[in-house]
Order: C-alpha cells, then sequence, then structure tokens
C-alpha cells in the first residue's frame, strides 16, 4: 500500500474532495464547490488533504477565530459561516477545525493522526495558542435511549464506552470541555450533538505574535 502523504489543499482538489466528503457522510450533505473554494481563498493555510498514488483519502479544513465571540454557544453553521469561512480572523489566537473526515475504507491507516498532526503544525507555526473542534458522537445513538449525552461522553472519557470520534480525539491528546446541543441538527447517529474539544499548544508564547505565513508545511 502507498505511504500517506499530507500537503495542503489546491483548487484542483475540490471536486475529488466533495465526492470524498458524500462517501463519508452519506446522509450528511457534502460542501459545495463555492464554499470549498472560499474557504481555500480566505485561508489556504489552514486547508490540507492526506493523498496516497491512487488519490485524495483524507481533508482538514480549519479557521482562526477569537475565541471569546463564540466559547457561549454556537453551531457548525454559525461558526463556519455555513461553511465559507466568513467568520475567519486572523486577530484570533484560536484554530478552530471545522472538518476532518478520511476515506472509510482507509480506516486503521493511520490518516486521521496524520491529518491532526498536520493542523498541529499549523497551530504551532502561527503561535496560535489552542486548536478547538467539536466533534461528533457517533455512537451515542445507540445509547441514547438510555443515556444523556453528557452521561455518554463522560463514559467515553473514563474507558467504559468507545466512541468512534471522541475516543480517537482523546488519544489525539485532546481535552474535552462539554456537550454543544444543536451542533449539527441533522447528525442523526450523534442526535445533533457535538463534544467541544481542546487542544492546548505546548509552544505558544504570548509575547510573539500570531504569525501567518505564506505557506505551512503540513
Amino acid at each position: 500500500m502507498s505511504p500517506i502523504r499530507i500537503r495542503s489543499t489546491r483548487p484542483e482538489d475540490l471536486p475529488e474532495l466533495i465526492a470524498l466528503q458524500t462517501r463519508v457522510y452519506p446522509d450528511i450533505p457534502p460542501w459545495d464547490l463555492d464554499k470549498l473554494k472560499a474557504q481555500l481563498a480566505i485561508f489556504p493555510q489552514g486547508q490540507i488533504v492526506a493523498e496516497d498514488d491512487n488519490g485524495l483519502v483524507g481533508c482538514a479544513s480549519s479557521l482562526i477565530i477569537l475565541w471569546d465571540d463564540w466559547s457561549e454557544a454556537h453551531n457548525w453553521e454559525e461558526i463556519t459561516a455555513g461553511g465559507s469561512f466568513g467568520n475567519h480572523n486572523p486577530q484570533g489566537r484560536t484554530l478552530y477545525g471545522a472538518e476532518v473526515f478520511v476515506d472509510p475504507t482507509r480506516h486503521g491507516a493511520g490518516i486521521g493522526h496524520l491529518l491532526y498532526e498536520g493542523r498541529r503544525n499549523i497551530c504551532r507555526a502561527m503561535n496560535l495558542k489552542r486548536i478547538i473542534a467539536c466533534g461528533r458522537l457517533p455512537g451515542y445513538h445507540l445509547c441514547a435511549g438510555r443515556m444523556s449525552p453528557e452521561l455518554y461522553v463522560q463514559n467515553v472519557v473514563w474507558g467504559d464506552l468507545s466512541d468512534p470520534v471522541l475516543s480517537f480525539q482523546i488519544r489525539e491528546g485532546f481535552s474535552y470541555c462539554r456537550i454543544m446541543d444543536g451542533y449539527i441538527p441533522e447528525d442523526s447517529e450523534s442526535c445533533g450533538n457535538a463534544a467541544l474539544i481542546v487542544w492546548l499548544n505546548p509552544d505558544y508564547d504570548p509575547e510573539r505574535p500570531t504569525t501567518i505565513p505564506e505557506e505551512v508545511s503540513p
């Protein structure tokens, strides 16, 4: 099997990304081409893909925000401006993880880890304070009849339950903060819930400004 490479997203990748996202989330509408073009135009340094010799196998997209503007409550549509990343704010100190997805036929190949490491490299290179994301809870619908989403996540954090997304994020060094209700209402597996998570950049220097170079090596 060919090695996985992480690189910046290019305009020519966008149709293939839409097709891949459709396979990953068959029940959730994918991004349209105009929104992906907007993401690249607004913050190209924050958009990365995973590829092998046969094509794209994963994607991670991000924007920079002022976290105080969004910490109380938000959903995916609000914080990403409907997927256009119009809320991107270079004055912020928080890299917000808007999306990560991996080819469902390549689970277990370490692609998710490489994408998360690529995102951490972006955070370090720009001297951002943290990465914040709201992760799906695709295992919750199996337990929704007998426990709240908060109790479900507690059991995942304690190791008594395993969730395909949150368990992975914990292994990647993220800390759970709280439940975000109605984050993606159409996400039936998560019953609309998401887990707010954070990774603190150990190299962050409050004395240095945020730097957004023309390119970032993932």
